[in-house]
């Protein structure tokens, strides 16, 4: 691990503790602890240092050029919120279980927002439903990011201090009771974290260190972050190690990685993975990285690349298209879906260089062919798919019981790992809308925004203006109405997921410790036929009927691992798996 200096406080024998903070742009900082200021040293790198008598529970702040106060840049808490004081943390925990992760083929994952996923919206809220989610099959919790945001309700993606979990969710030893819970019933814990951009409000960095910050680059959600100076690299590989060496992560997802520009030499992505590498190497244990990535870049990915796995929005977008029938927006590229499931389920990506009408006809993607299924996540849903539309509506308002259970029989059985949106599993109506907690001049160019970029589906609704970002009710519509469970509709799906996810796990998980060689055919435009060959001579086959009308078909002495494939047809939306 590297000996420069590092970001946030770090204890010292003693009873002392050093701060650091780096501030270029600053002529002095003093630090501010509890009623006492103290001047801090400054290096030739513009690193500010000093060490002072500091336990666990004080509360410190960093006065700028003797005006402006602000929070450590890497606080660890902030009990009054982004522009409040930050508190010191011991992280002394009493972890109750040993644990060394799980190899990434079993990975069955429920991405979650903490704040919506129970009753109280907590760390510890969480805990009282993971039971639930062992028992439905699933062997991995994401979650959406918790790092520190403006406000009492966001998504995450918002985050300005990426050291501190929110306190709206808890306290750190409240998180870590979660991912130890988690541990204690075989559960992965994988964080989602945000390095392409900081948040509107309640980041002070461009006051002191403006050189994290770069104009050669624009992001859709903020000033585009510099990871060609050494400091700023330090800041991202530090805080992927805080996450996973803290609190004992099992995996970080990378958000929108394609907006990063700036990424320096070696580009920050392998320096992040490489540095991820040792520490998974010296502790012994099952670390997961994965992107999201709209570029399709599969040189990242392994077996060649650095990181695990890709979010697969083309396999999510080709199917949203055929079960709806949507193709706005991003939806236009995928406006003839079957094709383009069939590529995804062998190959990967659909876009592996070809050209994009959405992306005013640039080439998208590299070639993919080559990779394993075990490189990429796939999902019906996700908090973006859903959460993104004007009013935050599931995929089951817009289309038939029918045909999401067929896509959630081939998703589930499928050799890539699959992913479902928290409630998923049972079918959940709930809706997802976006919410946030801003004010101000803020809050208004974020309504605006969102009223501007959602006109026309306003006038599709016949001028019903979706719920305001802002109000609290917003928030509250989307928080998991676990009472729902027990009704008949959701008993018969969770049923269904149940039985998918345990033929999975006994039949399909132990296939993909092997190689795996996939083709497609497409002989009948109509039929979905897809096979995985894998190194052993196992062989794995899908053959599905997603649309409304019956194809002719032929097909007999192969073992049904799911489904039935007998007579001379298959039905509307019939779904069949074989497994030699």
């Amino acid at each position: 691990m590297s000996e420069r200096p590092v970001f946030g406080p770090r204890y010292m024998d003693g009873g002392q503790t050093r701060f650091h903070v780096w501030a270029p742009a600053a002529r002095s900082v003093d630090l501010v602890l509890e009623q006492q200021t103290l001047t801090m040293q400054k290096d030739e790198q513009g690193w500010f240092a000093l060490t002072a008598a500091a336990a666990a529970g004080t509360r410190y702040r960093f006065c700028i050029d003797g005006g402006t106060l602000v929070p450590d840049p890497a606080s660890h808490f902030q009990p009054q919120d982004t522009h409040g004081p930050s508190e010191l943390i011991g992280h002394g925990y009493d972890w109750r279980h040993e644990w060394r992760g799980r190899p990434w083929r079993e990975a069955v994952i429920c991405e979650l927002h903490v704040g919506t996923f129970s009753k109280d919206g907590t760390f510890r809220g969480a805990i009282e439903h993971l039971d639930h989610l062992v028992e439905s099959g699933f062997t991995a919790i994401e979650l959406m990011p918790v790092a520190d945001f403006t406000g009492s309700r966001n998504w995450g993606y918002d985050g300005v201090l990426l050291f501190a979990p929110d306190s709206a969710y808890g306290r750190p030893e409240d998180l870590k009771a979660l991912i130890d819970a988690a541990h204690g019933r075989g559960l992965m814990v994988l964080l989602d974290v945000v390095y392409n951009h900081f948040g509107p409000d309640g980041n002070y960095l461009g006051l002191y260190a403006p050189h994290f910050f770069t104009d050669e680059f624009s992001t859709p959600w903020g000033a585009s972050i510099d990871y060609r100076r050494r400091q700023v690299r330090d800041f991202a590989v530090q805080n992927a190690l805080h996450w996973l060496q803290t609190y004992r992560f099992d995996g970080l997802r990378l958000d929108a990685v394609h907006a990063i520009r700036a990424r320096g030499e070696p580009p920050i992505l392998e320096e992040i993975a490489r540095t991820v590498a040792e520490l998974a190497l010296q502790e012994k244990r099952h670390i997961h990285l994965v992107l999201e990535n709209g570029d399709n870049a599969a040189s990242l990915l392994q077996p060649a690349g650095p990181y695990r796995a890709q979010w697969n929005d083309d396999y999510h977008h080709a199917w949203h298209v055929l079960l709806t029938g949507e193709s706005q927006g991003y939806y236009e590229d995928y406006v003839q879906p079957l094709p383009r499931l069939r590529r995804t389920l062998s190959e990967g990506f659909d876009y592996q260089g070809e050209a994009s009408a959405h992306h005013g006809g640039a080439p998208r993607g590299e070639k993919s062919g080559r990779l394993p299924p075990l490189a990429f996540v796939n999902f019906l849903q996700n908090h973006d798919q859903i959460g993104n539309r004007a009013y935050g509506d599931r995929l089951e308002s817009l289309a038939s019981s029918q045909a999401i259970e067929a896509a959630l029989a081939i998703t589930l059985l499928a050799p890539q790992i699959p992913l479902l949106f928290m409630g998923e599993e049972w079918g959940s109506t709930q809706p997802f809308p976006f919410f946030c907690d801003f004010t101000g001049d803020l809050a208004k160019a974020v309504e605006e925004g969102r009223r501007r970029e959602f006109a026309a589906q306003y006038k599709h609704n016949k001028g019903h203006e979706p719920p305001s970002a802002l109000a609290v009710e917003t928030f509250e519509s989307a928080r998991l109405d676990w009472s729902q469970v027990s009704a008949a509709p959701a008993r018969s799906r969770l049923h269904l997921v149940r039985h998918l996810l345990a033929l999975r796990h006994e039949f399909v998980v132990p296939l993909l410790a092997q190689a795996a060689k996939a083709k497609a055919n497409g002989a009948k435009k109509d039929l979905l036929h897809v096979e995985w060959q894998f190194a052993e001579g196992a062989r794995l086959t899908l053959l599905a009927n997603p649309s409304d009308r019956e194809i002719p078909l032929i097909w007999s002495g192969r073992r049904a691992l799911w489904g039935e494939v007998s007579g001379s047809s298959l039905a509307p939306w019939q779904v069949a798996w074989l497994l030699d």
